[in-house]
């Protein structure tokens, strides 16, 4: 047990966000640093590991280990962390536009690996640092006015939850930065569970989507409890309209481990290049 207790401010770093005015990423950092309270995590012990985008600022805001990576790429470097690290706790943040479109493969196969580490995904339906793209997981009519068609791509949107189900994340949940100690208790729940924890966090951009303002009205509980069965949290996820809050799902799966290998001296590799 840790000597120290201490407070959401020992997370938080001198470093002032730079997001806009009504960024929903304001709330999500809280939630962060109060989960880890929450938690009492030794800072030093603590790691946060992003990509590229509004959202992966948050680790120089984070008075913690931290690493801003390259675009997409921040599961990859977080899941090499904590095998290489298993002392750490180690969550990875990012938004919809990195961990889904460039990011996508990454993000399916630590579902499938199940490391012991956590991934907020912070989605607002846009890519905000480019300037108002669609990402992902927008809407097939909505209409941007940057880089995209009248009338919306016409795409089908991606269902950041179940991607992560059927791909094998061990805990599946949605928070809604409007309400950061729920949000707070949702995350600290998911570092907590063994294996790969997956909380998507729905964050409202008033820069390039002011209609989702809105949200606030149309968030709700979810209706029913986390399940341990993939196949009805599957049902559940079939009918789900993206404004459902909680967790959904609670898997059993051991969280992976690489097999331990014998200690080599460098001398003792060495002689294998000797002539």
């Amino acid at each position: 047990m840790n000597a120290v207790t201490y407070t959401a401010r020992d997370y938080k770093s001198d470093v002032k966000p730079v997001w806009c005015p009504g960024c929903g990423h304001f709330s999500v950092l809280s939630s962060i640093t109060k989960a880890f309270a929450d938690l009492n995590l030794v800072p030093h012990q603590t790691a946060v590991v992003s990509g590229i985008g509004c959202s992966s600022r948050i680790p120089a805001y984070t008075n913690c280990y931290g690493f801003h990576s390259i675009h997409g790429r921040g599961l990859a470097i977080a899941a090499g962390l904590k095998l290489a690290r298993p002392d750490l706790t180690v969550l990875a943040a990012g938004g919809d536009g990195d961990g889904l479109s460039i990011g996508g493969n990454h993000f399916l196969h630590n579902c499938r690996r199940n490391v012991d580490m956590t991934y907020v995904m912070m989605d607002n339906r846009v890519y905000g640092m480019t300037k108002g793209q669609p990402s992902p997981t927008t809407e097939s009519d909505w209409d941007a006015s940057a880089m995209a068609p009248p009338g919306g791509t016409g795409l089908s949107p991606f269902n950041p939850l179940a991607i992560a189900l059927s791909a094998g994340a061990n805990f599946v949940a949605r928070g809604f930065a409007g309400d950061p100690n729920g949000t707070a208790a949702i995350i600290a729940e998911a570092i907590r569970h063994p294996g790969f924890s997956f909380v998507a966090v729905m964050s409202p951009c008033v820069t390039y989507r002011d209609e989702q303002r809105e949200w606030k009205n149309v968030m709700r509980p979810n209706p029913a409890p986390a399940t341990s069965d993939a196949s009805e949290a599957a049902r559940r996820l079939l009918v789900d309209d993206g404004y459902n809050l909680g967790v959904l799902y609670q898997g059993d799966r051991q969280a992976y481990k690489p097999k331990s290998l014998p200690d080599v001296a460098i001398a003792d590799f060495d002689k294998e290049f000797a002539l």
